[in-house]
């Protein structure tokens, strides 16, 4: 059932030419067609807008790329996921998730997909894959935020099919999707052994998008996902019954990882954008970046970009030897969320008045960014993980004080 799987990705060679192709596509096609077309990360992307972007991103070869050889993918490790995802986040694109699929796409899908049936991928994943269908993850709900095990949502048994009720909040990408992965509570009494993940279609009768809600980065992206009575057929439960919180709990250790990159992304730009700017404002007769308190200020921010880079690509290196990674993924969580940050916080001084007027590039990367510390698992939650994980490794190296 693990979704841990050594892989050794793509050749240098190959994977250069790779990223050549995503750097032309947001820098050379992206970013020239948002200028011209005036759209910014707060404008309301309809799907027909983003389809446009993963069919280009599919004939380039990107779009998928993620996936596993033997279902289309080009078998990328981690680590080089990790990387193409800092270059498209550093473009600043308003559009950079299409690039990769992040919009419902192969990156929502991830290594799921290897625990789906032929017939689940030719109806749900294969299509999204192809940039044709989108998707969505929806765990969270009104009760059941980090707690997991709260879940409220049903699926109970009707001859061939299983009856769905409940409410899925702040669930990405769902008013664009085609299906969401619902994670339901089949069995009450059998603890997290009795959550089952179902396939549903979200033109199932009874499956409904409500409350819309603007986080403060302005994007449209978190939607509520209504189940009233929706009929799903026993073929749709993904990974089979009872294992739908472990295929969660799996999903979301890759998962919060790769939020990492996207955040350093934009702690690149903030950095790159900070330092351009102190070289050409000019007080007192010099530019500020020859006033040692500048300096300073992005020698840290430098440092912390560093830091987070190496955390990232360590854990990125384990995960691809096949090994778990819920510590180091939680440890990489808090360290890059609250770090990078601190680097967007250091780019708005630096650019003084400029820096705090509405929508200017670093305003927006200090907003977008404050959300890390709370999406993916709160910075909190980061830290009881990984406090419980150094009270495991304690008692397990001293059985004979465990009581």
């Amino acid at each position: 059932m693990g979704l841990n799987k050594a892989t050794s990705g793509l050749d240098a060679a190959a994977f250069g030419e790779l990223r050549a192709k995503v750097h032309d596509l947001l820098y050379k096609e992206m970013l020239p067609f948002e200028k011209e077309s005036g759209l910014t990360h707060e404008t309301r992307f309809e799907r027909a807008q983003l389809e446009d972007w993963w069919k280009r991103s599919r004939e380039l070869g990107i779009y998928g790329c993620n996936l596993p050889k033997e279902f289309g993918g080009l078998g990328l490790s981690i680590d080089q996921l990790c990387t193409l995802k800092e270059d498209a986040t550093r473009s600043n694109a308003a559009l950079y998730g299409c690039v990769l699929g992040e919009n419902g796409g192969p990156m929502r899908i991830g290594y799921i997909i290897t625990q789906a049936t032929e017939t689940q991928n030719q109806e749900f994943f294969f299509p999204a894959a192809r940039g044709e269908r989108a998707g969505c993850f929806a765990l969270s709900e009104p009760e059941a935020g980090s707690d997991a095990t709260r879940i409220q949502t049903t699926a109970v048994k009707d001859g061939d099919d299983y009856i769905l009720n409940g409410h899925k909040r702040y669930i990405t990408a769902s008013r664009t999707a085609d299906f969401a992965i619902v994670m339901c509570v089949t069995d009450p009494d059998a603890g997290t052994e009795g959550v089952t993940a179902f396939l549903v279609d979200a033109a199932s009768p009874g499956y409904r998008i409500e409350g819309h809600y603007l986080p403060m980065s302005g994007q449209h992206i978190d939607n509520d996902i209504i189940l009233e009575n929706v009929r799903v057929p026993a073929r749709n439960i993904l990974g089979g019954l009872g294992n739908g919180f472990k295929l969660g709990m799996e999903r979301i250790n890759i998962n919060r990882l790769l939020q990492c990159p996207t955040m350093l992304g934009h702690a690149q730009f903030a950095l790159e954008q900070a330092v351009d700017y102190a070289n050409r404002r000019v007080q007192f007769n010099r530019s500020i970046a020859n006033f040692q308190a500048i300096q300073h200020m992005l020698a840290d921010m430098k440092t912390a970009n560093f830091a987070a880079h190496s955390m990232i690509h360590a854990a990125a290196a384990k995960a691809d030897r096949g090994e778990n990674i819920r510590i180091e993924a939680s440890m990489c969580k808090v360290f890059v969320a609250e770090n990078a940050f601190q680097v967007a916080d250091k780019a708005i001084q630096i650019h003084g008045a400029t820096g705090i007027t509405k929508n200017h590039p670093v305003e927006w990367v200090f907003r977008r960014l404050r959300m890390f510390r709370v999406l993916t698992g709160s910075s909190e939650i980061q830290r009881n993980t990984i406090g419980k994980g150094i009270q495991k490794d304690w008692q397990m190296a001293n059985p004979e004080a465990v009581s």
